[in-house]
């Protein structure tokens, strides 16, 4: 299913569409490169906005937790892509520990930790689910809407490695983002495989670091493809030392999101768009949609309500947001019906396996879609990703248009690897 875009202005997308099935072979080959070099996250999905004149990553998650979103049509090519991030890291694997957030009472989420249970299960491990929530004192089995269940056991910490009560993992895998800080459990840890490491949960990771390796990469890709890199990145700011309950930082908001706004539209102007430009300032780390708000004008921080002020402040697990990251707008002009819609890319190593459209009638094309309401349409990535229809008119193919998703999708991916190995506190320096 392919959303239609309410648009005149496919034509750049149009554009960027046959660009990239022309250039395909020297893309792939792109990646092959970049991949021989550095280390792709263990999972990832990225978010992306399509305007019809910009198709650029918004977010990217490196803990996430939709995989009860794909269809069972693209479970064979997850499972193929977890044997093989699996075999890359730890071949012997036997063991797999994961480790989920502690929110137990959210079924939606849980479900996506059943379906990853499946997934490495049929990649032949052992696979059982280890929670550090306090309150998971013995085996807890927790049932879910569809019938299935998941059973929460508490981890155990010996001196050096982390396990369950009779299950001792090579491999543990971290489906929680750590928001609330890296605890003390998991510390430590040099004799097993953690993963993704430490450095990549929000308690470290910034949106800032990612969005400038991506902004390198976005370059460089454009030179490739002889295209402007605007067409596919999101020009940001960012601002330092800023507590919304207080009222601190304000002037640096406020000249930040100018200068944006004002590089935003000499661009619109540039490409005759007839759009209103805006921006999304939100917390520079964090996720679950938290945090977040849509800016039109630089006035209108003047005049933030008690409601938005205690909105800003404060992210998942209570964490007060100090630093913000100030994004170009990028619309969502795709709908599904009469609803917003916008694609998310589910990764695992270097393999797109999967999507789903984020849907939600209720907000606008400038509002953040990841909020209560929101509902989700599964792609049909699986067999149209990596095979792309040439010769088919711009727009109108359904595996063409996943194709350039899947690729913007990779980018972000790939600045992502960039990040990882720049905040690696572990890294070894040559001088």
């Amino acid at each position: 299913m392919v959303p239609h875009l309410i648009t005149a202005l496919t034509g750049p997308i149009n554009e960027l569409e046959q660009r990239m099935l022309d250039s395909m072979p020297a893309i792939e080959r792109w990646f092959r490169l970049e991949w021989m070099e550095h280390t792709p996250p263990f999972y990832s999905s990225v978010d992306i906005r399509n305007a019809g004149f910009k198709l650029a990553p918004v977010d990217t998650n490196l803990y996430p937790g939709g995989w009860n979103n794909l269809t069972p049509e693209m479970l064979p090519l997850a499972v193929q892509s977890a044997m093989a991030a699996i075999e890359k890291i730890c071949p012997e694997a036997k063991n797999l520990l994961v480790i989920p957030e502690n929110h137990t009472r959210n079924t939606f989420y849980l479900s996506n930790i059943v379906q990853l249970q499946r997934i490495f299960h049929m990649a032949g491990l052992n696979v059982r689910i280890g929670s550090i929530n306090a309150e998971i004192k013995k085996p807890t089995r927790v049932d879910l809407p569809g019938g299935e269940s998941v059973l929460l056991e508490p981890v155990i910490r010996s001196k050096r490695r982390l396990g369950l009560k009779d299950f001792d993992p090579c491999t543990i895998l971290l489906n929680n983002d750590l928001s609330a800080g890296i605890p003390g459990i998991l510390e430590d840890i040099h004799e097993q495989y953690l993963l993704p490491p430490l450095h990549a949960s929000w308690s470290v990771r910034r949106k800032s670091n990612h969005f400038h390796s991506y902004e390198e990469i976005a370059k460089r890709f454009g030179k490739l493809l002889g295209i402007d890199p605007w067409l596919i990145n999101p020009m940001y700011n960012q601002c330092g030392e800023v507590n919304f309950a207080e009222g601190v930082g304000g002037d640096c908001l406020k000249t930040n999101v100018d200068a944006l706004l004002t590089k935003i539209r000499r661009k619109y102007k540039e490409y005759g768009i007839n759009e209103k430009s805006f921006v999304v300032v939100k917390a520079d780390n964090g996720t679950y949609g938290m945090g977040i708000m849509t800016v039109r004008d630089a006035k209108d921080l003047e005049a933030l309500n008690r409601k938005t002020q205690n909105k800003m402040s404060v992210i998942k697990d209570g964490q007060t947001v100090s630093d913000v990251i100030i994004q170009e707008g990028v619309l969502t002009n795709e709908r599904i019906n009469d609803a917003v819609a916008e694609p998310v890319v589910y990764m695992m190593d270097r393999y797109v396996v999967g999507g789903f459209y984020r849907v939600h009638a209720d907000r606008g094309v400038d509002e953040n879609l990841n909020a209560p309401g929101a509902s989700f349409v599964p792609l049909a990535f699986a067999e149209s990703t990596h095979l792309p229809q040439p010769g088919v008119k711009p727009g109108a193919s359904a595996p063409n248009r996943f194709y350039m998703y899947g690729v913007v999708a990779r980018l972000a991916m790939v600045a992502a690897s960039y990040e990882l190995e720049a905040t690696d506190p572990d890294a070894e320096v040559y001088d």
